[in-house]
C-alpha cells in the first residue's frame, strides 16, 4: 500500500534512492515493493468485497457482519466490469478484502480475471480459512500475495479475533499457502492491549520463515473507534517504533532480511530519517529522497477504497463518505472528478492541513498525515493528526 513507510527500505538500506529511478517511478513498470516511490500514484484499490467474516475482531473498521450476512454486494460480473475499468485506468494492483473475502465463492475467478487484465491480485485475510487447496487454486491463479491479520500470539490475537482457536488457525493458513508457493505476511494492529506483542511476533516471523509484516498504527473507524483510548501515547508509539527498528536490524544483521513495514502513520518517516541522520547521515540522505518520492499519506489519491456495495471511498477507513457509486459511474470517472471538494482538496492536501501541519518542515514528506484520524479526534478534517508523535523542536 501507499501509505507505508518501510522500515527494511529505509532504516536496514533494502532500498535505495536510485532504485525507483531505474523504472522511472512509473506504476505500471515498478515492482510491488517500489509502488510507494511512483510519481503517477496511480491508485492501489482496496475491495472490501463483502461484510461477512467468520470472526468478530474488535478493530475491524468495516463493521463486519456474521458469515450469513449478504446484504447488497457487487456481484461477479459487476466485479468484473469494476476490474475491466480498473485495468483501463492503469490501478496497479487490487488488494480483495472484507470483511472475510474467502467467504465469497467467486474468489478464485476474480482474482484470475485480475490477474488476466494485467493487475497484482492480493489478499487481506484472517487467514483461518486457506486449506492446502484453497491455497493451491490461489497459486494456479497467480495471486501474488497474502496478508494475514494477526495481533499477537495465541491468546492476546484470539481475545482481539473474538473466536478461540483463530491464532491456530491462522498459522495453519499460512503454511498452507507457503505450502503452495505464494507469499504471505503479517499484519500487526498496534495499541495498547498487545505492544507488549512485538517482540514475540518477531520471533513468529523468524520461526516461521515469513517474509513480510506490516505494524499497523490504529486508526479510529468502524469497530476500531472505540479502541480510541487504548490507542499508544506519543512517548509509547515512539519507542514501538523504536523497537521495530532495533528488532529488523537485528534479523537483517543475522542473515535474515524480510520486508518490515509501518503503516497509517507518516510520522514515521521523519522520526525514521532523525534517528539515521545520528547513525548514519551519509545514508540519512538518500532516506530523505525516497521520502520525498514516497509523498507522505496518499489517501484519494495512492489508495482507494471501494466498498461491498460499490460506494468509493478515499480509503478503506472513510466508510462514512462516499464519492459515487461504480454501479452508477465508473470508479476512474468518480476517482477523477475534482467537483466534489472534499475529493478536490484530497488531490492536493497540503495546502489545506492546519494546525501543526502549517509550520511543519516534514509537510512535503508527510502530507498532514491521516485526515480521517484528525476528524475522529477532532472533528476537523483538515486539523493535525493528533497521533503525530514528532515533537515541536522536531518538526520546526
Amino acid at each position: 500500500m501507499t501509505v507505508m513507510i518501510g522500515i527494511s527500505k529505509l532504516y536496514c538500506g533494502a532500498v535505495e534512492a536510485s532504485d525507483p529511478l531505474r523504472y522511472g517511478r512509473e506504476s505500471s513498470r515498478l515492482p510491488s515493493h517500489l509502488l510507494q516511490f511512483s510519481h503517477d500514484k496511480k491508485p492501489v484499490v482496496v475491495w472490501n468485497m463483502t461484510k461477512r467474516c467468520n470472526l468478530r475482531c474488535v478493530h475491524c473498521y468495516a463493521f463486519a457482519e456474521g458469515e450469513d450476512y449478504r446484504g447488497d454486494e457487487l456481484s461477479t460480473d459487476e466485479g468484473r466490469a469494476l476490474i475491466d475499468d480498473l485495468a483501463s485506468f492503469g490501478s496497479p494492483v487490487i488488494l480483495f478484502s472484507g470483511g472475510e473475502p474467502l467467504l465469497r465463492e467467486d474468489l478464485p475467478d476474480l482474482i484470475d480475471y485480475a490477474v488476466k487484465n494485467g493487475l497484482r491480485a492480493v489478499i487481506s485475510t484472517n487467514g483461518t480459512l486457506i486449506t492446502p487447496e484453497r491455497a493451491r487454486i490461489f497459486a494456479r491463479c497467480s495471486l501474488s500475495y497474502i496478508g494475514v491479520s494477526l495481533d499477537g500470539l495465541s491468546e492476546v490475537n484470539d481475545a482481539f479475533r473474538g473466536v478461540p482457536g483463530a491464532f491456530a488457525k491462522a498459522i495453519e493458513g499460512i503454511r498452507n499457502a507457503r505450502e503452495a508457493g505464494i507469499k504471505v505476511g503479517l499484519r500487526f494492529t498496534i495499541n495498547k492491549r498487545n505492544v507488549d506483542e512485538i517482540p514475540k511476533v518477531f520471533d513468529l516471523l523468524e520461526k516461521e520463515n515469513i517474509q513480510r509484516i506490516c505494524f499497523y498504527h490504529l486508526v479510529y473507524a468502524g469497530r476500531g473507534s472505540k479502541l480510541i483510548e487504548e490507542d499508544l501515547s506519543h512517548e509509547e508509539s515512539r519507542r514501538a517504533v523504536n523497537l521495530i527498528m532495533d528488532r529488523t536490524k537485528s534479523l537483517f544483521d543475522r542473515g535474515f532480511s524480510p520486508e518490515v513495514l509501518t503503516v497509517d502513520n507518516h510520522a514515521d518517516g521523519p522520526f525514521i530519517y532523525l534517528r539515521l541522520l545520528n547513525e548514519d547521515p551519509q545514508r540519512a540522505s538518500g532516506v530523505l529522497e525516497l521520502l520525498r518520492m514516497n509523498e507522505g499519506n496518499s489517501s484519494g489519491v495512492g489508495i482507494a477504497c471501494i466498498d461491498e456495495k460499490g460506494n468509493v471511498h478515499a480509503d478503506q477507513f472513510w466508510r462514512h463518505l462516499s464519492f459515487g457509486n461504480v454501479r452508477e459511474r465508473p470508479f476512474s470517472a468518480i476517482w477523477t472528478d475534482l467537483a466534489d471538494p472534499v475529493m478536490a482538496k484530497l488531490k492536493e492536501k497540503k495546502k489545506h492541513v492546519h494546525g501543526r501541519c502549517t509550520g511543519c518542515r516534514w509537510l512535503d514528506v508527510c502530507a498532514g498525515n491521516f485526515r480521517v484520524r484528525a476528524e475522529a479526534a477532532t472533528g476537523d478534517l483538515w486539523g493535525h493528526d493528533p497521533q503525530c508523535y514528532l515533537t515541536d523542536d522536531e518538526i520546526a
